[in-house]
């Protein structure tokens, strides 16, 4: 496929979004020029297999012929429809089947376009429960440390990450609770025991903030981009769910990106019976990457108590877009239809086993752990002690750049500056298959070998006994 000669080879020359963060000496990044399935081509005919998804987000792998369909036929028909003019078949549709595999009673679906904007919306529609139902004093939200849900000033105060501190008003700071950490949690506990003190940790301060004033309490089941695919014991979900009942808190989970079936269940809240949301985000799987959408899902008990009082009419200009919706529909029914969600189980079981191997075998591997085809691996510097690499070292961009050279497109992040430890996520299409799931872990093990010499060759790390 040639690449449009028209547009500069260099990006960061013209107006890409790349000038935004890369200086004038970095290397550009190569242009995308195909994708098929697992794999992305550059302009230069590369190969590279997706291992993390874009990030999270391509579920049904690149060029789908169903989803592509769907673009086709509902964009020579309609592409936008503002909602307060028009409903579209689209929309009502995908609310439907949304519904139907999400479950747990949340009956309606809210879409927009990004998972920050469904965080957004969906702590905006609380709210306006609240007022709905006589009780104003109720506006503040915990969120846990570390979280991250988003990328808007309002989201960026959920996640008490020190790196976006500059980015907020004065007095925006959110209201946060330790995360349960099962890899590292605080010394002289285990995982359940630390997980338990964390869930009193959100008891004690909803009392302290005061129990008439706590709206909601939001988390992600299945950390995301803050903490690699760690989650916490089932008696967790349990206990917080009581603790939210208890004062009436409304308990949000957000599954931008352990929703859509990427755990092994459609929602990452399937795991834990007896603990279910009052309200759900969910984004990047449910469009599949083929478009900006995103949702959250509410129960009719709150829904209609809120339609009552007025409605919940805030949203962006391409909320319930039927084309996006369109596609979500197409994207949803393929998942079911193919068997996807059982297949995140059955190829994720084989992915961890062999990522079980590769931390056996390779020394700066200091955790596995995750859900169905939600994976991630710690990077440390020794493995027994769990000590991590020096903050000063560029850990998860010295990665990248060795993985691109190797093959691979990899995602990984530094939590909160590395308080939270470096991790890479494993988090290929729910497509993939066994010859797929060979070439990332040899890609890995030889990107995890070139960067392990590195850091001997620097001192770093000790020689392996």
């Amino acid at each position: 496929m040639a690449d449009n000669p028209d547009i500069p080879a260099d990006t960061r020359s013209a107006g890409g979004i790349q000038r935004f963060w890369s200086s004038a000496g970095d290397p550009p990044l190569a242009r995308v020029s195909r994708a098929q399935g697992v794999h992305v081509w550059d302009t230069t005919g590369r190969r590279y297999i997706d291992v993390t998804s874009g990030p999270v987000a391509v579920n049904l792998g690149h060029g789908n012929p169903r989803v592509l369909r769907a673009i086709q036929e509902q964009s020579s028909r309609v592409c936008f429809a503002y909602p307060s003019a028009f409903e579209s078949a689209s929309n009502l549709r995908l609310g439907e089947r949304l519904a139907a595999e999400v479950g747990m009673g949340l009956e309606r679906a809210f879409f927009v376009s990004s998972g920050s904007e469904a965080v957004e919306k969906c702590l905006q529609f609380a709210r306006r429960y609240a007022l709905a139902t006589g009780q104003p004093a109720r506006y503040k939200v915990i969120s846990r440390n570390p979280s991250y849900h988003g990328s808007t000033r309002a989201t960026m105060a959920l996640a008490a990450d020190p790196a976006y501190a500059a980015y907020l008003s004065p007095g925006q700071a959110g209201i946060h609770v330790p995360a349960p950490w099962s890899y590292r949690p605080v010394a002289g506990m285990d995982a359940d025991g630390f997980a338990g003190q964390c869930a009193e940790a959100l008891r004690a301060t909803i009392q302290a903030e005061g129990r008439d004033e706590v709206l909601a309490f939001i988390i992600e089941p299945v950390m995301g981009f803050c903490g690699g695919a760690d989650h916490a014991p089932a008696a967790y979900y349990r206990r917080v769910r009581e603790i939210c009942d208890e004062f009436g808190v409304l308990l949000i989970y957000d599954e931008t990106i352990s929703g859509a079936g990427r755990t092994g269940k459609f929602l990452a809240a399937h795991w834990w019976p007896g603990a279910a949301p009052d309200l759900v985000t969910l984004a990047k799987g449910i469009g599949g990457g083929y478009v900006p959408l995103a949702a959250f899902m509410a129960p009719d008990r709150l829904v209609d108590v809120v339609v009552r009082a007025g409605g919940f009419q805030f949203g962006h200009t391409h909320k319930g877009h039927p084309l996006a919706c369109a596609v979500g529909l197409a994207v949803l029914e393929e998942t079911l239809d193919r068997k996807l969600i059982e297949r995140a189980n059955e190829i994720g079981a084989a992915l961890r086993a062999s990522l079980d191997k590769l931390k056996a075998g390779n020394s700066i591997i200091g955790d596995v752990r995750g859900l169905g085809l939600l994976n991630a691996i710690e990077i440390v510097a020794d493995p027994t002690t769990k000590a991590m690499l020096p903050r000063s070292l560029d850990v998860i961009g010295r990665l990248q750049a060795i993985a691109r050279a190797e093959g691979l497109l990899i995602y990984g992040r530094r939590s909160h500056g590395g308080k939270f430890g470096d991790w890479i996520m494993v988090t290929p299409p729910l497509i993939a298959t066994s010859a797929d799931i060979d070439e990332i872990i040899d890609g890995l093990a030889r990107t995890l070998h070139i960067y392990r010499e590195e850091l001997d060759a620097a001192g770093l790390i000790g020689a392996r006994s």
